[in-house]
């Protein structure tokens, strides 16, 4: 922080107010990079709405997967818990720690069978988690916290130069850990 002070660089900590679905938000910025339409926001957090329903050309969780990875430029996990065809198309995005025991109920209420988010890991943490996935028959696919919110980051440049602020978004390198 002393060094940040000393050459003058402003550090902008914006993190929960990303989630919130808008122009810039985590879960619409992934859904934009994977080149899916955006149908509605869902999943109330912390006061508003932090995942997308969305609809993908993609007809299986394979070729879904293989987007997904090519898109955050590293092998994605799947954890093939349903029907491998995507039901009507439609997927569930919450972009970072969205593999929740909070987010899923909201995506079963939805109909949707696959849900693409960042945190995935399967271990003593996360196991009533990965039960209920199993239970509903959710697909769960998981690309790494900092990949999938990443996307946001990167958009909020544009943001921070329209406004006149010299911007640079420093890439860095995923926690493979979190799937």
């Amino acid at each position: 922080m002393e060094e940040c002070r000393e050459r003058r660089i402003s550090i902008y900590a914006i993190h929960v107010p990303l989630d919130n679905f808008g122009l810039y938000s985590t879960s619409r910025s992934l859904t934009d990079a994977l080149g899916i339409e955006i149908i509605e926001p869902f999943c109330e957090y912390r006061g508003s709405l932090a995942g997308v329903i969305g609809k993908t050309k993609c007809k299986t969780t394979g070729e879904l997967n293989y987007l997904f990875s090519n898109t955050v430029d590293h092998q994605t996990k799947l954890y093939p818990y349903g029907d491998a065809d995507i039901k009507d198309g439609k997927v569930a995005i919450v972009a970072g720690g969205g593999n929740d025991m909070d987010v899923l109920p909201a995506v079963a209420e939805k109909g949707v069978n696959t849900l693409i988010t960042g945190i995935t890991v399967n271990n003593e943490r996360y196991a009533e988690v990965h039960q209920y996935e199993k239970v509903n028959r959710i697909n769960i696919l998981g690309g790494t916290h900092y990949s999938t919110e990443k996307f946001a980051c990167i958009k909020m440049v544009d943001y921070f130069i329209h406004c006149g602020l010299s911007s640079e978004f420093i890439s860095d390198l995923p926690c493979m850990e979190d799937i």
